[in-house]
């Protein structure tokens, strides 16, 4: 393909991105359904070149920065909080499903080597990042359920490319070990956070002395590419290295970026994020006409391999259901002998979160980079789409449905000891205290008596506010739509008084910026 047509192509992926995702929001459906299907009728489209994606290329592009932007937003401290939980599900979890899916695999297709059966078990055994988020954020889930799902996301590509690793090389010297697979596992890990340490503390430095918040930006934007593609290049775990360095500069994001930096920051990477999280689904569709024509045809895959698909994809829901619950029946029985302080799940938080075990990009890369003449190979490629297809479309729309019957309520432990309009208290008048110390000169003569009645003024009324929440609400929310009302006919003024030639860019831009602050401050405090 020419170049010149190559990103063609790819603009044109772009406005049927935004297309499909207006189309899911207009229907009421998760945008992850709307782009695999979308991609995947695209993918028939007369005339339309075929898709060839190249799976270490799209772990590559797409894997750093989908990782970083979830270590990113991640909350670390219930991150330590729950990580045996998180550590069972990325870990655990993982294994047992590849061993289950291995003996399914082994019991339809006797012929089947073994280690052929435990290359299917890791290619769709880890539940994906991209797609996890992309049905979590139409979804409201208890902390506690929220960082389990979030944490194994993060970590468990790492245990199936692992274990995917060994048993393509199994296939290829036609001998396994065990305990050598978990050796390599734990020195992989502990490598990829050591890089990710690193990596980590010289961006810290780095940011510190550079000044620039473009070039903070950029270095920003590079850090998950940098941390991934170190990891790799020394033979240790790449996804471990990208969130261990996407913790710590989460961590210390709030200490190094100015607002400035961090606004502009926020809203390039976002659009990023969300361009690259759509294209994936996006190629995902598209990669199925190639997986369709290996397999002799639609209909020729359906007839063929429809059975042996639906079996390992019930196989990995029970087997996930199976994990859960029996680990939340092992919470229980430790928490009845006093061994532990922490809560199982429930019935309904365990159905939840075995619901959840959505399957994306990982799983299509793994798929696509087995070898030529890989045993099996072609029904492997066909059971991870059909994988993927029925977990994003049966598991990503019904999910929410799932939790509405499970009635699920965030317990004392996982709530934060303040509320938020504590927490504005204790600022503001930490605010305060400052603006008292600084309003009078050496000699004790107030010189800032306009700003020290300001803050007072709203160190009262916000610690009102606290005490009566309930009661304020309903003014506090009228009083910013007048707010907002005034922006936007500030808004209109100021663009009338630039086009009749008043005033100049500048100042336009100047004044617009200020009329932007006081519009997103005054949304955030009506949410």
């Amino acid at each position: 393909m020419e170049p010149t047509h190559l990103f063609e192509l790819v603009i044109a992926m772009f406005l049927a991105i935004i297309a499909l995702h207006y189309a899911a929001h207009r229907l009421g459906l998760p945008p992850s359904v709307a782009l695999l299907t979308g991609g995947a009728l695209l993918a028939f489209v007369p005339g339309l070149p075929a898709i060839s994606v190249d799976p270490e290329l799209v772990l590559v592009i797409f894997l750093p920065p989908l990782l970083m932007d979830g270590a990113w937003a991640i909350a670390l401290a219930r991150l330590r909080r729950h990580m045996i939980g998180i550590a069972s599900l990325a870990v655990g979890a993982v294994l047992f499903t590849c061993a289950v899916v291995a003996v399914v695999a082994h019991l339809i297709f006797p012929s089947l080597p073994w280690a052929a059966c435990a290359a299917l078990g890791a290619i769709v055994a880890p539940p994906d990042a991209v797609s996890a988020r992309a049905v979590l954020e139409r979804v409201r889930l208890p902390r506690r359920l929220q960082i389990l799902l979030e944490g194994e996301s993060l970590l468990n590509d790492a245990s199936g490319l692992v274990l995917f690793r060994f048993a393509v090389a199994a296939v290829a010297t036609g001998t396994f070990s065990a305990g050598e697979a978990v050796g390599s596992f734990f020195v992989l890990a502990l490598g990829g956070a050591v890089v990710g340490v690193v990596v980590g503390t010289a961006w810290v430095k780095l940011v510190r002395r550079l000044g620039d918040e473009y070039l903070i930006i950029a270095a920003t934007v590079l850090l998950a590419w940098i941390s991934y593609l170190l990891g790799e290049l020394l033979h240790v775990s790449g996804v471990i290295a990208t969130v261990t360095t996407g913790l710590i500069a989460s961590w210390h994001q709030h200490t190094v970026f100015s607002a400035a930096t961090r606004m502009r920051g926020t809203s390039f990477w976002t659009v990023m994020i969300f361009l690259m999280e759509a294209s994936v689904f996006t190629l995902i569709g598209l990669s199925l006409r190639d997986v369709v024509e290996r397999g002799g045809g639609l209909t020729a895959v359906i007839a063929t391999m429809g059975l042996p698909m639906l079996a390992i994809l019930v196989t990995l829901v029970v087997a996930r259901f199976a994990w859960v619950f029996a680990s939340d029946l092992v919470i229980s029985f430790c928490a009845a002998l006093g061994v532990t302080r922490a809560q199982p799940l429930g019935a309904g938080g365990a159905t939840v979160l075995s619901w959840a075990g959505v399957r994306g990009v990982i799983t299509l890369a793994l798929a696509l980079s087995l070898p030529e003449g890989f045993p099996g190979r072609d029904f492997i490629l066909a059971t991870s789409f059909a994988v993927i297809l029925g977990t994003v479309l049966v598991q990503g729309t019904t999910l929410g449905r799932v939790i509405a019957w499970a009635r699920l309520v965030e317990t004392e432990t996982e709530r934060a000891r303040l509320t938020m309009s504590q927490a504005e208290v204790a600022m503001v008048q930490a605010q305060l205290g400052t603006v008292q110390s600084l309003a009078y000169d050496a000699e004790g003569k107030l010189i800032h008596p306009q700003l020290l009645d300001r803050y007072q003024r709203r160190a009262t009324v916000i610690v009102d506010y606290a005490e009566r929440t309930e009661h304020y609400k309903p003014v506090l929310h009228a009083h910013f739509d007048v707010v907002l009302e005034a922006v936007a006919t500030g808004r209109r003024e100021l663009i009338r008084l630039h086009r009749a030639g008043d005033i100049d860019d500048e100042t336009l831009d100047e004044l617009e910026r200020d009329l932007d602050l006081e519009e997103l401050s005054a949304i955030s405090a009506k949410a």
